[in-house]
């Protein structure tokens, strides 16, 4: 036994079931199911085995688990987290730096109204007693705590409720911009979709689909294109096992060539398949209706002819159009942003619900697209993964990166940090924005009303010294108290 703190990254460890991660790693052997909601905010454990990350702080369920570790105690996602949480407390919105200003110079001219109800009447022949006392009065009944204290109390009591969702706010200023979001800007690969293609259409020129899939996962088995992977993914899914390929040469830009049976084959785009004179008139028009629904089409041939095509799409998350439903019931405009190809877009968007789409942007131009939409509709959440989207997440009112959990990038190019896949939390977070803002202009409008009456009731000695204090108590309690109820959103 050895304590977490002095575990460093290739360390191995043993976590028994019931126990705690200790730091950051991967799983080397056994499997198990992890309670990940620590991290996460996800209530369903997680399965995992050998090869798959575990994080600090999650629990072991089940079974035995050797991993090797990949950051040191100090530096790994739950000590990043709480490091965060406490920098987000010293971290002012506008409203609380207004509170401070106000201090400075409300307090001192409290004080220095006091000084003069004790001084003045000396020289003008008035109980020193009384004024003395309506001195007191003033001190106890201006004194401006409840003001000071609610929004610290509601920014902090917000920020834990949210982690407690999976939600990272990184400071009241954050929390207080979510609560300004006219509009949400929404990244498509690896946001909006799982990033990862899928193959969703086999069409036999010839011969079987099982054919067409046995071809093409022969000659991409050893590939690390995604559209390689998501070929061999469906047919291993389909029970077909690909032979190993003599021969294989990817063709970059262009597809891949091997020799299966001593007969070379081709997958690529069309134009690779035209390029060598393969005829496919029935291919190019398959080809053709399947790239106007926004996916992508790989060819299976020869030099003769087109054996088949493959279409794959980038999968939509599941409930993306609940999640998108969701921001459109608050009255919010939904824009995707995207560096994918219109055509792709403008699917994705018309299956989940988006009102607008912005294509083939580039990092730069993004950035520009950010400051556009700010213009037209004001505050702009923008919702990336946190690394590729890093210069529109800094240039939006507010940016918020997904799957943060393991991404060191993700959790520092954004305002606030979802810890799992899950865009419902986008809508969480922005009603707790929302509630976050109400809450706190109540507490300053009470606070500030509440002076405005015990002050003319202080100058005046209608107010007794054991009625400031009641009051003065009274008022600091109903702040903090409707502070807090911002936990429940």
């Amino acid at each position: 036994r050895v304590p977490a703190e002095s575990l460093r990254p290739g360390d191995r460890f043993l976590v028994r079931p019931g126990k705690t991660i200790p730091t950051d790693g991967i799983i080397r052997s056994g499997a198990s199911s992890l309670d990940e909601s620590s991290v996460t905010g996800e209530s369903i454990p997680v399965d995992k085995g050998p090869g798959m990350k575990v994080f600090a702080g999650t629990l072991n369920r089940q079974g035995f688990l050797e991993a090797e570790a990949t950051a040191a105690f100090s530096d790994n996602t739950l000590s990043k987290i709480i490091h965060l949480v406490e920098e987000a407390q010293e971290r002012k919105g506008k409203a609380q730096q207004w509170i401070d200003r106000f201090g400075r110079r409300y307090s001192p001219a409290v004080l220095g109204a006091s000084l003069l109800f004790v001084i003045v009447p000396r020289f003008w022949d008035l109980p020193p007693a009384e004024w003395s006392l309506r001195a007191i009065v003033l001190l106890v009944a201006a004194a401006p705590c409840a003001l000071v204290m609610s929004m610290p109390v509601t920014m902090a009591a917000g920020i834990g409720a949210a982690g407690k969702r999976g939600i990272l706010i990184k400071g009241g200023a954050h929390l207080e911009h979510l609560g300004t979001i006219r509009a949400v800007a929404f990244d498509k690969t690896g946001t909006l979709t799982a990033g990862a293609p899928a193959v969703t259409d086999v069409i036999p020129l010839e011969g079987t689909q099982a054919d067409l899939l046995f071809i093409a996962a022969s000659v991409e088995r050893l590939s690390e294109h995604p559209l390689a992977k998501g070929i061999v993914e469906r047919a291993r899914a389909e029970g077909i096992v690909p032979t190993e390929a003599e021969s294989f040469e990817a063709l970059t830009g262009m597809g891949a060539k091997a020799v299966l049976k001593g007969e070379m084959w081709y997958l690529g785009s069309p134009d690779l398949l035209r390029g060598l004179g393969a005829e496919g008139g029935a291919a190019e028009e398959a080809a053709r209706r399947l790239q106007e629904e926004g996916k992508t089409v790989v060819c299976i041939g020869n030099h003769e002819k087109v054996k088949g095509l493959i279409a794959l799409q980038d999968q939509i998350r599941p409930g993306m159009r609940e999640v998108i439903a969701d921001l459109h019931a608050m009255g919010l405009k939904v824009v995707m942003l995207t560096g994918d190809h219109l055509k792709t877009a403008q699917a994705v968007a018309r299956a989940v619900g988006i009102d607008e789409v912005r294509a083939g942007l580039k990092p730069d131009e993004k950035v520009q697209a950010v400051k556009e939409l700010e213009a037209a509709h004001g505050a702009l959440l923008m919702v990336g993964d946190g690394v590729n989207d890093a210069p529109a997440l800094a240039a939006a009112t507010c940016g918020m990166a997904m799957g943060a959990a393991g991404s060191d990038a993700a959790i520092e190019a954004a305002d606030v940090a979802l810890m799992a896949d899950d865009l419902a939390k986008v809508a969480e977070a922005l009603h707790l924005g929302r509630k976050a803002r109400r809450i706190s202009a109540q507490n300053i409008a009470f606070s500030i009303l509440l002076l405005a009456a015990l002050i003319p009731a202080a100058l005046t000695g209608a107010l007794s010294v054991a009625a400031a204090v009641l009051i003065h108590e009274g008022s600091e309690l109903l702040a903090v108290a409707n502070g807090l109820r911002v936990r429940w959103f």
